[in-house]
């Protein structure tokens, strides 16, 4: 079904507020969950919404915390979340990195003891919108085998590079594991199957199947081997930066909480020949011939615009069981 954005907000804003959200934070709260389930990612908007609740009850997740600064060099700063609201403080950390990088060209915050950040992609266009490009990335807690390994004791730790351009920002958010849980967890709620293999089930096969793939615990990480080694650099980087909890230590709890995140922009010069260098590589890219006619080849971020629009038009469209779920919060 779908329902009008405003309706989804006010919902999500009701319920923060019972659980003694400030009005402002609720509000800004309420409005990311709500933007990243009309831009389509459906597993950090509505569906995620449940957990966050969850979370803040149980403490981890502090309504009242504020980040603080503790320590920086130049361009460079760190900063202690104190287990506030991920949300909260990934959109400080990209107006601060945005701050420096007005100043030095570039600008790179690190924050320790965060939380779930939910949809990544929503830093990286908030810094594209204010003109910077932005690479930013999170650990999480072990989800993810690595290459030659049957346990996990990687993250799928997620990553955001958004290039600003004024006829749509190119934004490309990707988790480390082929599928991002969430979106394992969707499949596997509507008893699908994935279009391509997301990792093995438990007698060591490449499989489409979701619930096996959950079950065994192996999800596959992006390009193999490469993959399983960019999400541990990612980690390492994580951790040093910030002086936070590496997967290994979030990893002790089996709840995840106290993660790690850089937030890195990047001032680019604004003017007519940044602008065709941009056009140049996108319209280049799109001379492929799709595989699909009814598919055009498309950059990072460009589906999301799509998306956005029919979902302001026509209403979010939201799973009517979780949908009736968060109702009765």
């Amino acid at each position: 079904m779908r329902v009008p954005f405003d309706i989804l907000k006010a919902e999500f804003k009701r319920i923060l507020t019972e659980l003694d959200f400030q009005p402002t934070k609720a509000d800004q709260i309420a409005r990311i969950f709500a933007e990243n389930s009309r831009d389509g990612v459906y597993t950090h908007g509505l569906n995620r919404f449940p957990s966050f609740v969850e979370y803040t009850k149980k403490g981890l997740i502090k309504p009242e915390a504020e980040p603080i600064k503790i320590g920086g060099l130049g361009a460079i700063e760190q900063w202690d979340g104190n287990l506030g609201p991920g949300i909260l403080n990934a959109i400080f950390c990209t107006n601060r990195a945005i701050e420096l990088a007005n100043e030095n060209g570039i600008g790179c915050v690190a924050i320790k003891n965060t939380n779930h950040w939910m949809r990544g992609g929503t830093y990286g266009w908030q810094a594209a919108d204010a003109g910077y490009i932005c690479i930013n990335f999170t650990n999480t807690i072990a989800n993810l085998p690595p290459w030659g390994g049957l346990d996990p004791t990687l993250g799928n730790n997620p990553l955001v590079i958004a290039v600003p351009r004024k006829a749509g920002h190119v934004v490309l958010d990707m988790a480390i594991s082929q599928y991002a849980f969430g979106k394992l967890e969707a499949y596997k709620a509507q008893n699908e199957e994935l279009p391509l293999p997301g990792g093995y089930d438990n007698q060591g096969n490449l499989s489409t199947n979701a619930a096996a793939i959950i079950e065994s615990k192996r999800t596959l990480p992006v390009g193999f081997w490469k993959g399983s080694g960019l999400s541990l650099v990612l980690d390492l980087m994580a951790t040093v930066l910030s002086g936070g909890n590496s997967t290994a230590k979030i990893t002790e709890s089996e709840w995840e909480s106290g993660v790690a995140q850089v937030f890195i922009c990047i001032k680019p010069k604004d003017d007519t020949q940044t602008a065709q260098l941009i056009e140049e590589i996108l319209t280049y890219t799109k001379t492929s011939k799709p595989e699909n006619k009814d598919k055009p080849v498309s950059y990072p971020g460009e589906n999301t615009l799509r998306t956005r629009e029919k979902s302001l038009k026509e209403g979010v469209w939201v799973d009517d069981r979780i949908w009736e779920k968060v109702k009765g919060l």
